[in-house]
């Protein structure tokens, strides 16, 4: 049980890796769409390019979606709307209007004319509810058939042969005669506060003889037997045989997908997200160790793997037209933001094959985000810049809209129909735009540190840096210097410059125990180390990378910045303590005057120690010409990767050479070296 624990507390990490990959490959399945794929590739207008292909099994052609609309379109026009006669409403209207009439015109006095205007509302009304009137206008056309249901009959009429409520002044002008002009406003007004409409739609029925119709709607037309040829190699894939490939690859897949092979095609799922996952995995321990030893960040990359399954499956259970609106080319820009430009392009890429067995027309899905991946990842410099980001989403959406063109147009031989993707393509865009905020909530969930709270952490009038200048201010000053050389060392070889600026600036934090044991803190002639042996001054100088860590990590300094300070020295000597304890003993060991490290890993880090050195030792330069400068450079570098201080960084010959020659330059301008014109 002992050995059990010890096995378990030495591999606990290996094991936490180790559930990650497992439960990420059955999130990622579980999440899948589990249907058999066709083997077969195919498009309209393009050739077959496989043997003849003849029908496996008794299939029925599909009609296509088009053809189908059409014909339930056709449907719905030809669709007889039901209307319902009330008579119990004309009834009323008939009791109300001879009682208005009684007390509007009771002042009357010819009896003959009295009679007659009653006459006229009676013929208006009679002619109104005849016909019978409906209280809304052009809801069809007018020449549209109705069936008008009258108590227990039923009559088939033009839409226009009933009154509209638009057309009861027309009734009413038509029934008043010459002789009533007088009274014309009066009648009118009495006619328009009693008419109430008495027909209605009975959009129930109308409803329910529509879809009795839609429901004898055949989705096939014809059939294929078996063995009968579909299509021969190299023909040209025209709207018909597309049609019977369709319906072919419908009917294979309903097939294949049944409870004896259901457990297989779930097996075959699982092995090829596994082996996905898998290749992520071996890429991060291979190149980015780093990482791979940081189960925080592992469990971040997956986490935004799975993130962006669960979006495009959700989408396209809903409607696969509208796959392109999730924004994918955030998850390198996410990835690149706390790690760097071939991670965040490679989880891209394995994430897009994942996505491929989820949505249609994968070929073309995958083209279009690897090609957006890739203008993303060179596109977004400085993500913490603003206007970075919306250059970069100006791009990405310029290539998304050029490549589905061009896809469109070998599909489907025009540009018709092209425009509802494209402004798909723009809402992508903008919602891609929230990459900062996913960015600022990824730092505090998983405690990462991006470019933006790089760009914080360099404002010198943070309160430790304050705290720096304060009581080491000329560790201070060394650190500003150090951070100048080392970020335009990081540009002038592509790496990350903001992390090595910040870096720099708090590298050498740890001076601030004993800033007096330092000689860039001694402003006077007083030599705190002429009081202690070697060994001791040795101890107190390599301590401060110990103690640099210790109050980074009591300021919340990063985890990234942190490693900095750990490996800035990386397993050099302090030379001079180390030569001076030779001096009374010669067999003094090595080991007690070197630094712990770890020797730096990354390109970044094997700048600052570079720029470290180099800015400290140039101190001692007295009268430095441009000859004495590249030589004292090229001996410090090269003692540095003699002793092997690189050998673990991502960081070539070629680059190193680069280095050189920008500190060169650097240490010529801090020293104000000049052409010496002659006299």
């Amino acid at each position: 049980m002992t050995k059990i624990n010890s096995w378990l507390k030495i591999n606990k990490f290996t094991i936490y890796k180790l559930l990650v990959f497992i439960l990420t490959s059955v999130c990622i399945v579980y999440m899948l769409p589990k249907k058999g794929k066709f083997k077969y590739k195919y498009g309209k207008g393009k050739p077959w390019q496989y043997e003849n292909l003849y029908a496996p099994f008794d299939f029925a052609i599909l009609k296509s979606e088009e053809d189908l609309a059409a014909e339930k379109q056709q449907i719905k026009d030809n669709n007889i709307p039901i209307f319902e006669y009330d008579n119990t409403i004309s009834e009323q209207v008939f009791t109300i209007a001879e009682g208005r009439f009684k007390s509007v015109f009771d002042t009357v006095a010819n009896k003959d004319k009295k009679i007659a205007l009653y006459n006229t509302i009676l013929a208006t009304l009679n002619d109104i509810y005849k016909k019978g009137l409906y209280n809304r206008t052009n809801l069809y056309e007018q020449n549209k058939l109705i069936y008008l249901q009258k108590e227990n009959t039923v009559v088939e009429k033009s839409y226009a042969n009933i009154y509209k409520k638009d057309d009861v002044t027309g009734v009413i002008q038509k029934y008043i005669k010459k002789g009533d002009s007088l009274y014309q406003n009066k009648l009118t007004a009495l006619l328009f506060d009693v008419v109430e409409p008495n027909v209605s739609l009975n959009e129930a029925l109308t409803e329910k003889a529509l879809n009795q119709e839609l429901s004898k709607v055949l989705t096939t037309r014809g059939s294929v037997k078996k063995d009968a040829r579909i299509i021969a190699k190299g023909e040209e894939v025209d709207l018909q045989t597309f049609q019977i490939l369709k319906s072919l690859q419908n009917e294979f897949e309903a097939k294949i997908w049944s409870e004896n092979n259901q457990t297989w095609i779930v097996f075959g799922y699982a092995t090829l997200v596994s082996l996905a996952i898998l290749m992520l995995f071996l890429f991060v321990q291979q190149y980015r160790s780093e990482v791979f030893e940081s189960i925080k960040t592992i469990i971040f990359i997956v986490f935004n793997i799975l993130l962006m399954v669960f979006l495009t499956t959700s989408v396209v259970k809903y409607n696969p037209s509208y796959v392109y609106m999730v924004p994918v080319a955030i998850l390198p820009l996410v990835i690149k933001a706390f790690s760097d430009s071939r991670l965040g392009l490679f989880t891209h890429v394995i994430t897009i094959l994942i996505l491929s067995f989820i949505v249609p027309n994968s070929d073309e899905y995958m083209f279009l985000q690897i090609i957006a991946g890739i203008v993303a990842i060179l596109t977004s410099s400085e993500l913490y810049k603003r206007a970075n980001l919306f250059i970069s989403v100006g791009k990405i959406t310029v290539v998304y809209i050029i490549s589905y063109i061009a896809f469109h147009i070998i599909q489907e031989g025009g540009i018709s129909n092209i425009g509802d993707p494209i402004a798909i393509f723009v809402l992508c865009g903008f919602a891609t735009l929230i990459v900062h905020p996913l960015i600022y909530g990824f730092e505090k969930i998983f405690g990462l540190v991006s470019d933006v709270s790089l760009l914080e952490l360099s404002d010198t009038n943070s309160k430790l840096l304050k705290k720096l200048s304060n009581e080491a201010p000329g560790t201070f000053y060394h650190s500003l210097n150090v951070a100048n050389i080392a970020e335009a060392c990081a540009s002038a070889v592509g790496a990350n410059t903001m992390l090595v600026r910040v870096a720099a600036l708090y590298h050498d934090i740890g001076k601030m125990k004993k800033p007096a044991f330092f000689t860039e803190n001694q402003t006077n002639s007083v030599n705190r180390h002429e009081d202690l042996t070697p060994q001791e001054s040795a101890k107190i100088i390599i301590d401060h990378v110990s103690n640099g860590v210790e109050i980074a990590r009591k300021n919340n300094l990063p985890e990234r910045v942190i490693d900095f300070i750990k490996t800035h020295h990386g397993t050099s000597t302090v030379y001079y303590f180390y030569k001076k304890a030779q001096e009374t003993d010669p067999e003094v060991s090595e080991a007690l005057f070197k630094y712990k490290g770890p020797t730096p890993y990354t390109k970044e880090m094997a700048i600052l120690m570079m720029s470290d050195s180099v800015e400290a030792a140039s101190k001692s330069l007295k009268q430095p010409t441009a000859e004495l400068i590249n030589n004292f450079v090229e001996k410090i570098i090269d003692k540095q990767m003699n002793e092997g201080q690189f050998i673990e960084a991502d960081i070539t010959f070629k680059e190193i050479q680069k280095i050189k020659q920008v500190m060169k330059q650097k240490l010529g301008n801090i020293y104000h070296l000049r052409v010496e014109y002659p006299k």
